[in-house]
């Protein structure tokens, strides 16, 4: 059996092995080429300090490199009876390396290790998220421009309002996504911080160069105070969960409203038949599976920040086992997140609206409020024209004037779109994944 890297004289419990490993190597499959990353930038710092030799790190560097190419092959693999990805890293690099292996891990402890990986993996699916958005939002605002002059009812009290449109529908969850973006560009920025070198939360009596490490992996400043740096494990988590939350909360509705309008009540859209499901017995049905899907996802991801809150709630100052169960609940969120946004943008750049809706005299009272304001703006007080609408629907007298006309900034006539593409464009400027993509480019190079 591989030995531990704080392992002494003594074995521990094989049981009590088992129960405080727990997922943590399935876990951190995730984090495997960031800890590489992580390990490739500090060890071009300690060489730069005298605590490697030149040909040490260069042998190191390639032996890493290697590592990392497996990683990203899929090939990577935590063995049995090694305890976490940082110890299989620093095996495979005394296998083939001999003692030389053992020198990485100088000046750090596991615990900046995996807060440097976490911040590195989370990052990048932050970049990911955000490029998913952006192409949701695209197809979301392309069909508020094809379809901007089809009109539909709105509803209060899931009861038909005023005249709304599809062009209002679409873009209203384009805008909402641009909002959750700014949410995403927190989270990123809170992100993009360097722990390393914090060590176990109290710093090291070596002369480590933070801002070399900083450069190196790219990030966009450090964590500078070591204790902060220690105590922002979970908090990172807790902070992107909110974005990652935020995010679903936009999904879960609009896959609520297209289960809806799907519906053969509505039948305001229409889903792609190879993106719906049928029935064992009803021949009729083409189920939207895949929408319901989408808003239970989104629904349990609403619930992530809770969990991390919960699980780091009353933890004081240092590190705690305790964070290791964030991992179960942080990492595959991110995958998650990605499908529904992939498969919700498929859906959308395949639906089709009905262009007849308003043909249906059920939807005739949705234009009172449009007669109303004509009678005011003729000069009856809004009162009077209120009470005289209502009275003319009661009675059976009332005749809609189907012809709207709404020009004010947001409306049906006049619905901004180019501006809410600017507030989104500005935005995705804003994260500047370029620095972390080319310091990345630049370890490996």
């Amino acid at each position: 059996m591989a030995s531990k890297l704080w392992e002494k004289d003594f074995e521990i419990n094989s049981e009590i092995e088992r129960f405080t490993v727990g997922r943590d190597r399935e876990m951190d499959l995730y984090l495997a080429p960031y800890d590489v990353l992580g390990s490739m930038a500090h060890i071009t710092m300690l060489e730069s300090i005298g605590l490697l030799t030149s040909e040490e790190l260069s042998q190191l560097l390639a032996a890493l490199k290697e590592i990392y190419t497996l990683c990203q092959r899929g090939e990577f693999v935590i063995e049995e009876g090694v305890e976490d990805v940082h110890s299989q890293v620093e095996l495979m690099l005394t296998r083939q390396l001999g003692d030389m292996g053992k020198k990485i891990h100088s000046g750090r402890s596991r615990n900046d290790q995996v807060l440097v990986d976490l911040k590195l993996f989370t990052r990048q699916q932050l970049k990911d998220i955000a490029e998913d958005v952006k192409t949701l939002f695209d197809e979301l605002i392309a069909k508020s421009n094809q379809y901007k002059d089809v009109l539909m009812p709105g509803y209060t009290h899931l009861q038909i309002a005023m005249p709304s449109s599809f062009g209002l529908w679409f873009g209203a969850y384009a805008e909402s996504l641009a909002d959750d973006m700014l949410f995403l560009q927190a989270a990123y920025r809170m992100t993009n911080r360097n722990p390393l070198g914090s060590a176990a939360g109290y710093g090291s009596s070596f002369p480590l160069d933070r801002s070399m490490t900083t450069r190196l992996l790219g990030f966009d400043s450090m964590d500078y105070n070591v204790v902060y740096a220690q105590m922002g494990r979970g908090k990172m988590e807790r902070n992107v969960a909110f974005a990652i939350a935020t995010i679903a909360g936009t999904m879960a509705k609009l896959a609520f409203d297209a289960c809806l309008f799907n519906s053969q009540n509505f039948s305001f859209v229409r889903l792609p038949k190879e993106c719906t499901t049928g029935s064992s017995i009803m021949p009729h049905k083409k189920n939207p599976d895949v929408f319901e899907l989408i808003r239970a996802k989104s629904n349990k991801l609403q619930a992530l920040p809770q969990q991390v809150t919960l699980i780091m709630n009353n933890l004081p100052c240092g590190y705690f086992r305790d964070l290791q169960i964030i991992k179960e609940v942080f990492l595959p969120a991110f995958d998650e997140l990605k499908d529904c946004l992939r498969m919700t943008a498929y859906i959308i750049n395949r639906m089709s609206v009905d262009e007849h809706i308003l043909d249906n005299p059920l939807y005739d009272p949705i234009f009172s409020v449009e007669e109303v304001n004509r009678l005011a703006a003729s000069g009856m007080p809004f009162r009077d024209a209120y009470k005289k609408v209502g009275l003319d629907i009661e009675s059976g007298q009332f005749k809609a004037d189907k012809h709207i006309h709404h020009t004010h900034e947001g409306s049906i006539g006049n619905l901004c779109n180019d501006r809410i593409e600017e507030l989104m464009q500005q935005t995705l400027d804003g994260f500047h994944f370029e620095r972390m993509t080319n310091a990345e480019k630049a370890l490996l190079a």
